[in-house]
């Protein structure tokens, strides 16, 4: 056999075992140790704009860290927007990293969308990679909200 044969029989099945992994960990929940007060860590203009959000007295916050050209985000933002706007402890903030990328590193946020969900004191609850399974968000929220 050829080397390029060889090659092209090692790179296509470890491509889609990576492909299939990646596949599966977008839009799980994980979880977070939920101890550490994260948000006394966040740059001032995040904790502003958290301030600023509506409801700042909900239970929880789903926090939605978006890029500008990002189509997941897209989807995201319209399915946590319905999603706090049927769930009356919960609130939705949207930043847009594309403006402040210095925030990425101290929010541990590698790629987007990143969906941080706090408790009212700042907790991180858990967080979510790419767009949020609805059914497992609910479920995963549930215990937090009132």
């Amino acid at each position: 056999m050829s080397p390029g044969v060889i090659a092209l029989l090692v790179v296509v099945p470890v491509a889609l075992v990576i492909g299939l992994v990646w596949q599966a960990r977008q839009g799980k929940v994980r979880s977070s140790g939920g101890e550490e007060i994260v948000t006394d860590h966040f740059p001032d203009g995040l904790k502003q704009q958290l301030a600023d959000a509506p409801d700042p007295d909900a239970q929880v916050t789903l926090l939605q860290l978006s890029t500008t050209f990002c189509q997941p985000c897209r989807h995201t933002r319209i399915l946590l927007a319905d999603f706090a706007g049927k769930n009356d402890h919960v609130r939705h903030v949207e930043v847009d990293l594309t403006d402040h990328p210095e925030w990425s590193t101290p929010l541990r946020v590698h790629t987007t969308p990143t969906t941080l969900v706090l408790d009212r004191d700042g907790r991180e609850l858990f967080r979510v990679g790419g767009v949020p399974r609805p059914q497992a968000l609910a479920e995963a929220i549930e215990p937090h909200v009132s």
